[in-house]
């Protein structure tokens, strides 16, 4: 009887962490785009890493969690997340235009969309792109700023009227290899994941000093899941006190992730 007793009163805390909002059971489960480098992707040896999954990974131990890394793609990731198949989405993820859709941490990386071309390209500014064909990741930020009717966006949307098409693609690495085939002529990235291509295939690609637009990037969690969501923002802004937020930054210091740290200004 006192064993019955026991797992009955286990299995309600297991379901009561759950309903609260917290991560399920004590697994933290991080959707994320795993071709989304350096936030997110395959490493050489068929591992899932990442900045992001490497700070999702310290919160995790720092929280007695297990980390549980699912790729989604990108498209369906809002249904991912209502579903309960993710806890959060954690990949570069821009708040710009989504403020209302979820319950957001603090922004804890600054980021720009900016355009890609060949090095050898005689595309210099964002002028140049009229009559050009631009590609760029479906459900992504730089789509919206091409796409989105809002009055302070006007000047976006008539750069991409200038364009011959306006094509979009599953992931980056298919846009970085249609624009090295010759099929595209420029693309429209995050400065991070373009950081990553210059660094990675030094000399094949040039980056527009114009940028697209400016934005930041935080934590995505279900719409009033607010008791996760300040479970794992109190736990950056310790690592964050502590150095090892900008330990794990420094990592990936080749694509300038340290210079565009931002958490530290949310931090009383």
């Amino acid at each position: 009887m006192k064993k019955l007793t026991a797992l009955f009163l286990s299995l309600t805390m297991a379901v009561g962490l759950t309903a609260c909002g917290g991560a399920s059971g004590e697994t933290f489960t991080v959707g994320f785009d795993a071709e989304y480098p350096p936030y997110g992707y395959m490493a050489d040896d068929g591992s899932y890493t990442g900045f992001d999954l490497e700070l999702a990974q310290e919160v995790c131990e720092r929280n007695g969690w297990t980390l549980v890394k699912q790729p989604i793609d990108w498209n369906t990731k809002d249904m991912e997340l209502n579903s309960g198949s993710i806890d959060c989405i954690w990949n570069g993820f821009t708040v710009t235009g989504r403020e209302d859709q979820y319950t957001w941490s603090v922004p804890y990386v600054d980021n720009s969309i900016v355009f890609i071309t060949m090095n050898a390209s005689d595309i210099q500014a964002k002028a140049d792109l009229a009559g050009k064909i631009v590609v760029t990741q479906a459900g992504s930020s730089a789509l919206t700023a091409l796409t989105d009717d809002s009055e302070d966006n006007a000047a976006n949307l008539e750069l991409a009227a200038s364009f011959a098409e306006l094509q979009q693609v599953a992931d980056y690495n298919t846009a970085f290899l249609n624009l090295e085939s010759g099929v595209v002529d420029a693309i429209a990235v995050d400065i991070g994941v373009a950081q990553y291509q210059l660094t990675s295939r030094e000399g094949t690609f040039r980056m527009l000093e114009e940028k697209l637009s400016t934005e930041q990037y935080a934590i995505g969690f279900k719409l009033g899941n607010e008791e996760l969501r300040d479970t794992v923002q109190n736990t950056l802004f310790e690592m964050y006190k502590d150095g090892t937020f900008m330990e794990i930054a420094e990592k990936y210091s080749d694509y300038n992730l340290s210079d565009m740290v931002c958490i530290g200004d949310y931090i009383n």
